[in-house]
């Protein structure tokens, strides 16, 4: 023990008060309980057998993820150490066991985890949790690589990935080009598709859906939309891959609200005569459709500068009262924090390859890391809004930090100023003023500049005008 001077915490006890002098693992063993209560999971149905408590097996699953230890088996021989100083018990004793539970219990699980880190987020949020009236949601996806082990490629990596372009375009592609020494062609690497919904507000997850290779984000996110329930006011905001008729008119079904950032990708119409005309109204009616009698989407369409770049998006919020142009700026401006979420999982926290060597293992692997490092951010946003520093100064590497650290000390009771509470109100960016500008990843003569380009919009003709009114029609009927 250490001999530093502790913090003491008051306990009363009858007419007599007494001093408690908490270690470190014994905050942390609270934290993640205050997350994760015992009596989270009793309504779902357990096996006889069973003799672990679910919160036990989070709390070593959490502890096995937080671990640093190069391979999963060393981290699970550490998980289980620091959770018989926490718990005087280990809910499962050996790997194969445990992983077998995970991936039992975790798709019954998941739900419940995400509804309780969402009610903490709210509790805790403050301001910060809406955005105007708004719940600010982003949307994008990401690959998470795994080992290259047969398991792994029968089940995440696409079938004929890239073989089908046809002789007439290859030749297309090729012409004019010097003639190059084959290359022998690889195998494609085994990957998960991620698809993420973040909190703009809080800045941390909010929910997942996981795939191979080569899954949809779009088709992800609708499911998403039925398999879960979202806050009243929910507003999806995502990139220039989530457009289309199906997947907007899916997220209206659902009676929610989004702002999608549109270009080139993407047709649509003016003066259709739908409801009342005004400035940035515009129509997405596609000719299928329009030939299923299915009405038109009306959007508000919004020209914004960023930097030197031209972005076009389009939202189903027609009042400017609600949701301005200048909220819609800032919000799109938030929605690149997703991509500083992925970096964060990949880099930071050290998942950009998995480590598992079988489908059901990485899966679960990745479900249990996403979760882990949400707990961090959590422990650190809900220590530092009440200071008066916003969820966008908090660092999710300092915090990481922070809970590895105590974890490696778990014996230490803290001195003054150095308990779970105030080194996580200082895991915050340092607001340094940087002269200058970083250079970009992509230069102004490179061809692969990413662009969406401007959406293509033309004037409703007379056939669909025309088509409206017979569609007006059979709806009335």
């Amino acid at each position: 023990m250490s001999q530093r001077q502790s913090i003491p915490q008051k306990a009363v006890s009858g007419n007599r008060t007494e001093e408690k002098h908490v270690t470190n693992i014994e905050s942390l063993c609270g934290a993640v309980s205050w997350i994760v209560p015992e009596g989270l999971f009793n309504d779902l149905p357990r096996h006889g057998n069973t003799r672990w408590l679910p919160s036990d097996l989070v709390m070593l699953t959490v502890l096995w993820v937080w671990s640093d230890r190069a391979t999963l088996t060393d981290a699970f021989v550490q998980a289980c150490g620091w959770s018989m100083r926490m718990l005087d018990r280990v809910a499962l004793a050996t790997y194969q066991g445990f992983t077998g539970a995970l991936a039992t219990w975790t798709g019954l699980w998941l739900p419940l985890l995400w509804q309780r880190l969402h009610q903490l987020m709210e509790e805790c949020g403050g301001k910060f949790f809406r955005i105007g009236k708004w719940v600010p949601l982003a949307i994008d996806g990401s690959r998470i690589s795994t080992p290259r082990t047969t398991a792994n490629e029968a089940e995440f990596c696409a079938r004929n990935y890239g073989h089908g372009i046809t002789a007439q375009r290859r030749k297309k592609k090729n012409k004019g080009k010097r003639r190059r020494k084959k290359a022998k062609p690889q195998p494609v690497k085994p990957q998960i598709w991620l698809t993420l919904l973040w909190h703009m507000g809080m800045r941390m997850p909010w929910s997942w859906k996981i795939g191979p290779s080569n899954s949809s984000e779009r088709q992800h996110m609708q499911e998403m939309l039925k398999e879960q329930k979202y806050p009243e006011n929910t507003l999806f905001c995502g990139d220039a891959g989530f457009v289309g008729y199906d997947f907007w008119n899916s997220i209206l079904e659902a009676g929610h609200h989004f702002v999608i950032r549109v270009g080139g990708n993407i047709r649509l119409l003016r003066n259709l005569g739908y409801v009342r005309e005004r400035d940035g109204i515009v129509y997405c009616w596609p000719e299928k459709a329009m030939k299923q009698e299915k009405p038109p989407l009306v959007l508000r369409l919004l020209h914004l500068r960023a930097g030197r770049d031209e972005i076009y998006v389009v939202t189903n919020v027609l009042d400017r009262r609600e949701l301005s142009d200048q909220q819609i700026a800032e919000l799109y401006r938030l929605r690149w924090g997703i991509e500083v979420q992925f970096r964060a999982l990949k880099q930071t926290f050290g998942r950009r390859k998995l480590r598992s060597r079988t489908p059901d293992c990485a899966q679960v692997e990745l479900h249990w890391s996403l979760l882990g490092l949400w707990m961090v951010q959590l422990f650190a946003v809900k220590e530092q809004i009440p200071i008066g520093n916003p969820p966008e100064q908090s660092s999710v590497s300092l915090a990481i930090r922070v809970i590895r650290t105590m974890l490696f000390d778990w014996s230490e009771t803290p001195a003054i100023g150095e308990d779970l509470t105030v080194q996580l109100q200082c895991a915050v960016k340092d607001r340094y003023q940087r002269h200058g500008q970083k250079t970009g990843r992509y230069q102004p003569d490179y061809k692969d500049k990413p662009s969406a380009g401007k959406p293509i919009i033309r004037t409703a003709t007379p056939k669909q005008i025309q088509a409206l009114g017979e569609c007006i029609n059979q709806m009335a009927a």
